[in-house]
């Protein structure tokens, strides 16, 4: 990079070269930021044109839209809930060993649960079989079996 901004750095070290880039040409090192997906011109268009109007129905119309809206949320239930390192700590003299406490290991294994509700409560709730990927076909069939 510095030679690239017209430094020659043939026999510096990477520290001066890191040193030219950050002070002497104002430069730092930066991470990416993660996202969970980078969307599409098209995605984020719908991303703004659905809730506005969402928007739109529920100044018509507050309570007919609250009662007629859904929401469905997807959550991993596990077979087990293992202690946190705070419920485990125990008040001890000094001179007492530290007690010892063996790994919990997860293969008691999970579920998907997704769970749907409207404003008066949970409508309907599902659990992923095991085996079963949860895809377009698979939610389609929720909707169907609401």
């Amino acid at each position: 990079m510095a030679a690239a901004l017209g430094y020659d750095v043939s026999g510096l070290s990477r520290e001066r070269v890191e040193n030219i880039l950050h002070k002497e040409v104002d430069m730092s090192k930066v991470s990416a930021h993660w996202v969970s997906r980078l969307l599409t011109s098209d995605q984020k268009h719908t991303r703004m044109v659905v809730p506005q109007a969402n928007l739109a129905h529920f100044e018509t119309d507050p309570v007919s839209f609250r009662e007629r809206f859904l929401t469905q949320d997807e959550c991993w239930v596990h077979h087990f809930e293992p202690e946190t390192k705070r419920q485990s700590m125990q008040w001890r003299h000094t001179s007492s060993l530290v007690p010892k406490k063996a790994r919990v290991v997860s293969s008691a294994g999970r579920v998907m649960s997704s769970v749907f509700w409207d404003a008066k409560g949970i409508v309907f709730i599902d659990y992923l079989q095991k085996g079963q990927t949860s895809n377009g076909e698979y939610c389609a069939n929720l909707l169907i079996q609401m």
